[in-house]
């Protein structure tokens, strides 16, 4: 998914005269005096620039000061809003509608839902993921975009490895969700234990990947455990109301505790 038109042109309107500004006070490319001769440097030239403006962050608050662009104030907190950035190398693990999941290569983990500028993610880095690659994230009002540079890397993943990385990038959305603004604050963002388990119970690959932390969950809190039968026996009761149904039983209410019946009757309350 690619951000609004409407937004699209603002973004290309305040970033590149931010990078403009930051090279005319770091003079990283020479006799560049105009926006427009900016504009025509090479990419590998803007990426220069670029990079110098990430190592030197606070260039965001000498421009905000003079507001060279006579930006309005709308404008400039938009541009104050990216110091919030997120810069790193990240995977590219999936092309969804609503945006494409990156998740960072970091101690602590998290997974972004990042939607793109005049191009589809998919249409610049192909249709075979995960790719590995190098990128600054921005806020941009609601959503979360990126500063227009990508530098992957040429990488081959075999399947044991990319298991690894849907592995990770389950527990971590079980944990923070897909982050779609920033700010991002782990310690807010973390889910209820509740959820957790319910997320490490669902389906059979993930009882048997999270066993250990399904039990550390309940010893932690034990009235979880109810919380866990409860999940579990609507579990077992789609397996069990299809064999039942074909044997002939309609219309009977029975009791399943771990995956055992353990008690029927006519009516829901025996």
């Amino acid at each position: 998914m690619r951000m609004s038109e409407e937004n699209i042109k603002l973004f290309y309107k305040l970033y590149p005269a931010l990078l403009f500004y930051t090279n005319k006070q770091i003079k990283k490319i020479k006799d560049i005096s105009t926006l427009e001769e900016f504009i025509d440097l090479s990419g590998e030239e803007k990426l220069k620039i670029r990079n110098a403006l990430w190592d030197k962050i606070s260039l965001i608050d000498s421009f905000i000061e003079g507001n060279p662009f006579e930006f309005s104030v709308e404008e400039l907190e938009i541009i104050q809003s990216w110091k919030n950035l997120v810069k790193g190398k990240f995977y590219l693990i999936r092309y969804l509608k609503k945006h494409a999941i990156f998740f960072d290569v970091s101690d602590h983990p998290c997974a972004y839902g990042v939607v793109a500028l005049n191009d589809e993610f998919e249409r610049i880095l192909g249709p075979h993921l995960p790719i590995i690659l190098e990128m600054v994230l921005l806020p941009f009002k609601e959503q979360i975009t990126y500063d227009g540079f990508i530098v992957p890397y040429r990488s081959t993943f075999g399947e044991v490895f990319r298991q690894d990385i849907n592995n990770i990038y389950r527990e971590t959305k079980s944990k923070y969700g897909i982050i779609s603004s920033l700010p991002f604050s782990i310690e807010e963002a973390k889910q209820s234990d509740a959820d957790r388990l319910k997320f490490y119970i669902r389906n059979k690959h993930n009882r048997e990947m999270y066993w250990e932390g399904i039990g550390e969950l309940i010893d932690k809190n034990s009235n979880l455990l109810i919380l866990y039968h409860s999940e579990m026996c609507k579990i077992h009761a789609r397996t069990y109301r299809k064999r039942l149904r074909e044997i002939g039983f309609s219309n009977v209410w029975f009791a399943i505790l771990e995956g055992i019946v353990v008690t029927s009757g006519l009516t829901r309350d025996g």
